[in-house]
């Protein structure tokens, strides 16, 4: 007798609206049961002539999912229920239940739209958001538009947010399971963890505690394989209490004996999020959640990705807890407290969003689509499709956008299209790279050298007999399997002779490292980037290597995998990307133009020289870099000639913006021309940008200038006296008996503003400021000239300023 699962409510509302709409979202909390339930329940119901395809987001979920529906029917795997998986297939002419990863479904896609034979696709676990899936719905969606109406789509997720999903379906339907298997209580922390404390320790500590309080199985949700053997060497436990690893990279067997039953006492697993998907591992009854995820982060503008450790969110969480109530009432605890839990993301960010986009850029242009042309659920970000398209186009795959042999070439291969066109341009050769760099370190803690691993995955023996490095066996296993299937398949490509740092240099032209100068081991990349090099590792004083892996560091990354690279095989492969450049460029350094002829490829300088015979142009071009950098030298004369601009400008007149911020935004419209010869800081301080700043004027504008805001004002003398336009007023500073006999004030510009006129006695100290010449005659000066008169007797001082005329002189002696 077959269990009754909280789905199994829903079946008969999921299977009317697939029957009528052909489409549908199904929306069941974790173990619900609609891994295993929908499709036989679909199958039984007639819904579809030709095969259902059920996409699961990772190779152990996928064959478990298989063979728990085998079980149920009670038939072997690759009967009615089958698997198919990358490097293994258990299907059969009989197979109508075909559980694939999600990858698979885009190759079939792309080899044929139409689908031959198949008749529903399911999208499993689609709250994960992984980037295959949401392609492939994308891709499948464009096809039951186009040319298979009678194509069934359903969407199914225990977490994420229906409604946008339903709605880009084109309304889809959305079923809703209630409830789940069996009840879990939920355990929070009493106070946050002290922030001092160990990650792993108040993880092992919480695992104690749940073994102490709990019976049955427990599965524990870690970030990575790291913390999985840390936690696993701490932890003290009774001795009927098995300890069962789980992870991606582990052999299936290993990963079987974690999802089997304990044979004697209980288990405790130590997982991934590989657990969190519709992977059911039997007799668990207890969730410890230590509340945090690893999740890789793309970033553009360095073409690295990284891995990142973060909270999880609410949607995660509540994944985790339901692990628990699978097979019977269960617990969960949480490695954090009740109040923590409202600062929680909901949902964890959709793949799309922050991974390397290479892949889906090729498949894109594979499908000749634009990504405005298909539904996405989320939209690929701008920039790091951008950069995909120029890393693709960059390998031969695309050209002016579009699929190229080659770029088809790569997209029938199982790999990134870095490692794709490796292998498509060297050859079976490179199988064992190609597979080595798709997988994970097996020589962690050991020196960067590529060479290294290929030796043990050579000879494996002679590797420990001379080494002091201890591989990890499972994973040479897992690269040398994954090497012969990629040789086959290509082994149509001709063999090359090409060395392993070659090979490697064809994968990543982009990281192609120069030393840089120094005693520190810093390489620039050839895509413009830095790395580092710990000092203690013998490559440190390589000149030229290719970086393998990095931790993608933003600023400078540290190199984590690197080849030694000559310079006679980078131009042996690259010479068509090899040039000479000019270049002239402000050294804020040497504070001067330097220009330099240098050979490049990318960001790599392989050969520098002066540039003897270096244009004018080129030089004044590079110095408005030093103007920028060093500020305007901005003279007396030339302060005196923006204020009487801006003047004129203030009051309406049609001139030029000459503001300090216009014109250093303007540089290279009024300035370049008049930099011949000016190459230092030195030499720019001794310049005098005037003549540049009457240039910007025409020859009517300078005339306007000149008569309404003029740079001197005549005295009755005919003495030039500099007229200061800075502040509320322009002004003048002259004599007081220089202005005998004016009886209008002074003014400037269309709106006749007054000279603010500072007046000096004959010994050039200021006696009065006035903005009203006739009314100072008129009522100050009186007191000013009994002043003076004691002060300054052989000076004149008439009563009557207005009548007397001019004068800079002393009275004449009396003979």
């Amino acid at each position: 007798m077959v269990m009754k699962l909280p789905i199994d409510n829903a079946l008969p509302d999921l299977l009317t609206a697939l029957r009528a709409k052909g489409r549908a979202v199904l929306q069941a909390p974790p173990g619900a049961g609609k891994t295993t339930r929908v499709p036989l329940a679909m199958l039984e119901a007639g819904l579809c002539d030709g095969r259902i395809l059920m996409l699961e987001p990772r190779r152990l979920a996928a064959r478990a999912a298989a063979e728990r529906m085998a079980q149920t029917l009670g038939e072997k795997v690759g009967q009615t229920v089958g698997y198919r998986i990358r490097g293994e297939a258990k299907v059969s002419r009989d197979t109508r239940i075909e559980v694939v990863t999600e990858g698979i479904l885009t190759r079939m896609l792309q080899s044929d739209p139409e689908l031959p034979g198949v008749g529903a696709v399911i999208f499993d676990e689609f709250h994960e958001r992984s980037l295959n899936a949401d392609l492939g719905l994308a891709l499948a969606w464009e096809v039951r538009e186009a040319l298979r109406d009678d194509l069934i789509l359903l969407v199914m997720s225990a977490t994420l947010d229906a409604e946008p999903v339903a709605k880009m379906l084109d309304d889809a339907p959305v079923i809703t399971s209630e409830g789940r298997a069996f009840p879990v209580e939920t355990r929070w922390l009493d106070r946050p963890a002290p922030k001092d404390r160990r990650y792993e320790q108040a993880v092992t500590d919480l695992v104690e505690q749940a073994v102490k309080e709990t019976e049955g199985s427990i599965l524990v949700f870690l970030p990575g394989e790291g913390e999985i053997r840390r936690v696993a060497a701490q932890l003290r436990l009774p001795d009927d209490c098995a300890i069962r690893p789980l992870y991606g990279a582990m052999p299936f067997k290993e990963q079987r004996a974690a999802i089997e039953p304990a044979k004697s006492g209980r288990k405790v697993v130590l997982a991934t999020s590989i657990a969190e998907t519709s992977l059911t591992i039997q007799d668990v009854r207890v969730v410890v959640d230590g509340g945090r995820a690893r999740r890789a982060r793309f970033d553009p503008s360095s073409g690295m990705s990284r891995l990142v450790t973060e909270r999880v969110t609410k949607a995660e969480a509540e994944q985790r807890r339901g692990r628990a109530g699978r097979v019977t009432e269960g617990t969960c605890y949480r490695l954090w407290t009740k109040g923590e839990e409202g600062g929680l993301l909901p949902f964890p960010p959709a793949e799309i969003e922050a991974a390397d986009l290479t892949g889906l850029a090729l498949e894109l242009a594979l499908w000749g689509a634009g990504v405005s042309d298909l539904a996405f659920l989320t939209p690929p970000p701008d920039g790091s499709l951008a950069e995909a398209q120029a890393l693709l186009t960059q390998l031969g795959a695309l050209k002016e956008g579009r699929i190229t042999d080659h770029g088809r070439q790569l997209a029938a291969l199982p790999l990134h299209p870095r490692l794709g066109h490796m292998m498509a341009v060297a050859g079976p050769n490179a199988a064992i790279i190609a597979a080595l760099l798709a997988e994970r370190d097996p020589l962690r803690g050991a020196p960067v050298d590529l060479s290294l691993r290929l030796e043990a995955l050579t000879d494996l023996r002679r590797f420990l007999d001379r080494r002091p490095y201890q591989p990890n066996r499972p994973t040479l296993e897992r690269i040398k399997s994954e090497a012969k299937r990629l040789a086959a398949q290509t082994k149509t490509s001709p063999a090359t002779d090409l060395s392993a740092a070659e090979m490697a240099a064809l994968a990543y032209p982009d990281r192609i490292g120069l030393r840089r100068k120094g005693d520190t081991p810093r390489w620039v990349l050839s895509g413009g980037k830095g790395a580092i090099l710990d000092e203690a590792d013998p490559f440190v004083n390589q000149r030229l290597l290719v970086a393998l892996d990095l931790d993608g560091n933003a600023r400078e990354a540290r190199i984590r995998l690197a080849a030694d690279l000559t310079e006679a095989e980078l131009r042996g492969l690259f010479s068509d990307q090899i040039h000479w450049k000019n270049q002239c460029e402000w050294s804020k350094r040497e504070r001067r133009v330097v220009a330099r002829q240098q050979e490049c490829f990318g960001a790599l300088v392989l050969d520098d020289r002066i540039w003897k015979d270096a244009p004018n142009e080129a030089i004044a071009e590079a110095m408005l870099d030093g103007v920028r950098d060093l500020g305007l030298p901005i003279s007396e004369p030339a302060r005196r000639y923006l204020a009487r601009v801006e003047l004129l400008r203030a009051q309406g007149a049609d001139l030029p913006d000459m503001s300090v911020d216009s014109l250093m935004d303007t540089l290279h419209d009024w300035l370049l021309p008049h930099l011949n010869g000016v190459k230092t800081a030195e030499a720019l301080k001794k310049f005098d940008i005037l003549n540049a700043l009457r240039a910007m004027l025409d020859w009517n504008q300078q005339q306007m200038l000149d008569q309404q805001a003029p740079a001197h004002f005549e005295s009755p003398m005919g003495r030039r006296v500099p007229i200061d336009y800075d502040g509320d007023h322009p002004q003048i500073t002259l004599r007081l008996q220089e202005l005998f006999g004016v009886t209008s004030h002074p003014t400037v510009g269309p709106k006749r503003q007054p000279l603010r006129i500072t007046l000096l006695s004959p010994g050039q100290k200021p006696v009065q400021t006035t903005l009203d010449l006739p009314g100072f005659w008129a009522t100050s000066y009186a007191d000013v000239r009994k002043d003076m008169r004691g002060r300054y007797p052989k000076h004149p001082w008439p009563e009557d300023p207005t009548q007397a005329e001019p004068t800079l002189r002393a009275k004449p002696r009396k003979s």
